[in-house]
């Protein structure tokens, strides 16, 4: 498939993707696609590189070696336009505590340069989506980790991103708060959004179209998580009673 066919098929792109600090290698070699409107989740370990590998895609961070494609555009050298066209929810709440819902999602707006004729509208389809109309006045810090989450990524897609990348975005959040998040994001996947994913759950695995499997920097296993769960794996199993 060439790459104008690629990129007409799949939001992201990753071929030999490296990422090196001195000596270490975080991420080594990663290759894989994503497909338009899929859930993609990344799981894997703390420190396994699944953070790593999100800020590159993200433009944050500069690749070691290899090449990839997010929304079209290339990591290496088209990072600023890749910020304008992905949504990204890190896995620290990093919205303003001491701002309301509502001044969250217009300082938001202004960020992302939104259309003042547009931003109204962008911030009540927010608020609609999110649920959070009975706490659109509230300061954001008195909000739960739920409510906080859903405002996270409430605003991590007010400009309408074609991609959106959440990393572990339900750490800390308890299993109904999680359930209600998966809820959104499955909405937005059936809007045609892309959605890429790290996690550490398993149980959320479940809930992506595919999954990669990251271990020490490397991808060892590709596949939904049906074809994961009845792949053969080499190894032996010990029961512990």
């Amino acid at each position: 498939m060439s790459a104008k066919e690629k990129s007409a098929n799949f939001a992201v792109t990753l071929t030999d993707l490296s990422k090196r600090f001195g000596d270490f290698v975080a991420v080594d070699r990663v290759s894989l696609d994503v497909r338009k409107g899929e859930i993609f989740g990344f799981l894997g370990p703390n420190g396994a590189g699944k953070s790593t590998t999100i800020r590159m895609l993200c433009g944050i961070l500069q690749p070691s070696g290899g090449s990839g494609t997010v929304a079209g555009y290339d990591v290496v050298r088209e990072a600023e336009r890749i910020k304008e066209n992905i949504g990204y929810m890190s896995q620290r709440f990093s919205l303003y505590e001491d701002l309301t819902v509502e001044e969250n999602i217009d300082f938001y707006g202004g960020i992302y340069n939104i259309p003042s004729m547009k931003r109204r509208e962008r911030k009540e389809w927010v608020i609609g989506m999110a649920g959070l109309a009975s706490h659109r006045s509230s300061k954001t810090a008195t909000l739960s980790g739920g409510w906080k989450q859903r405002l996270a990524l409430g605003c991590a897609i007010l400009h309408e991103p074609p991609v959106i990348f959440l990393d572990e975005p339900t750490s800390g959040v308890d299993p109904i708060s999680r359930r209600n998040f998966w809820d959104l994001i499955y909405h937005l996947a059936g809007e045609g959004v892309t959605v890429f994913v790290t996690t550490h759950y398993m149980d959320e695995a479940e809930y992506c179209d595919r999954l990669g499997l990251i271990y020490r920097g490397e991808l060892i296993a590709l596949g939904t998580p049906e074809e994961l769960k009845t792949r053969h794996m080499a190894g032996e199993i010990v029961e512990v009673l």
